[in-house]
């Protein structure tokens, strides 16, 4: 009786164990796994949410495993969302330290300037993610299909609105998914330009500040003083200048900035020039729309995206009755008046320090 319900008593113990190991066991692969699979971690998704991602391609056994491994490291909440390339039946911990090392991340990453054009921004964006140029100039044709709300496109100054993408591609450093395609691309710059701007205020202020000039107005004035500021200090000052010509008293309120016309060249696929190798018929050539010689008022469209203190600078310019300027020193520092003779001398400090 005694060896029956010592059998018993074994049996029922050997099966009691294989149950709570059923239930509580996290199987889980041995080694650090074998070839490359890529996977992707959305925003927002849980340990349980990643695990069944990883059990899904093959990376761990279970999804209690990696829950585990997650559960017992503190720097599993640090996950960031994007693609990863990990190997195949890897152990679960091995997985979560390959997903916590950003080398790991599988990522198109591209750095835009400031005051770069659509078009130099397309061949850099095609350069980082092997999408042609012209999936980019097709994508960028409606402006407002990408996010760029449509209050942009509006003037007081009694300029046709050319709805363009050029001002609104946001300069910064980003990192698209590999098969982020030339629309979303667009979209994602054309959200960095709309949180932005609005964290700075930027069409509000504008609005109440300005004296009744549009907000696409303001950033076209921002684009202009990102092309011809050496230095960041000197935005605000290029902006004001450009207030002062088109909006004051500086006969016939002609920009006469000659980035105007390289723009124009560029964007026709002419070859552009220095300020110094353009001719007089060139600059006032009134076929060119683009041109603030011929021209009165401002151009149809920005000329390049501006950054955030390009877009700052012209926001809220420095107060002065600046109507001239010029780089004087290999800094790109300017010195700006509102006297025309001064303005020569400073043309002959900028000759004598090699600048002109």
């Amino acid at each position: 009786m005694a060896l029956v319900l010592l059998g018993g008593l074994g049996a029922g113990a050997w099966y009691g164990f294989d149950w709570l190991q059923a239930r509580f066991s996290a199987p889980d692969y041995a080694g650090g796994g074998t070839g490359e699979v890529t996977i992707e971690v959305k925003a927002g998704q849980s340990a349980t949410d990643i695990g069944h991602t990883l059990v899904a391609a093959g990376v761990v056994k279970s999804v209690k495993a990696f829950i585990r491994a997650a559960e017992a490291n503190s720097r599993s909440q640090n996950i960031q969302p994007g693609f990863y390339k990990l190997r195949k039946e890897m152990k679960a911990e091995t997985a979560l330290q390959l997903l916590l090392d950003l080398r790991n991340k599988v990522a198109n990453r591209v750095t835009i300037p400031e005051g770069r054009t659509a078009k130099q921004t397309y061949e850099l964006l095609s350069k980082a993610t092997d999408i042609p140029v012209k999936e980019f100039e097709e994508a960028a044709k409606d402006p407002i299909a990408l996010g760029v709300p449509e209050f942009w496109f509006q003037r007081t100054d009694g300029k046709k609105v050319t709805k363009s993408i050029e001002g609104f591609l946001f300069p910064d450093t980003y990192e698209f998914d590999p098969n982020a395609t030339a629309e979303g691309i667009l979209r994602t710059m054309v959200q960095g330009f709309v949180n932005v701007t609005g964290e700075i205020d930027f069409a509000d202020r504008v609005a109440r500040e300005r004296g009744g000039i549009s907000p696409y107005e303001a950033l076209i004035v921002a684009s202009l003083a990102q092309a011809e500021a050496g230095i960041a200090e000197d935005l605000g000052k290029v902006a004001r200048v450009a207030y002062n010509r088109v909006y004051g008293d500086f006969p016939c309120n002609c920009l006469q900035f000659d980035v105007t016309v390289n723009y124009y060249w560029e964007l026709t696929g002419k070859k552009t020039k220095a300020s110094k190798d353009m001719r007089r018929e060139e600059l006032y050539d009134e076929k060119n729309p683009y041109s603030s010689h011929a021209h009165s008022g401002l151009p149809p469209t920005p000329i390049n995206n501006p950054g955030k203190q390009a877009m700052e600078g012209a926001m809220d310019p420095p107060k002065g009755n600046w109507l001239y300027f010029v780089a004087i020193d290999k800094s790109g520092r300017s010195a700006f008046t509102h006297d025309y003779n001064e303005h020569l001398r400073n043309m002959e400090i900028a000759k004598r320090n090699g600048v002109l």
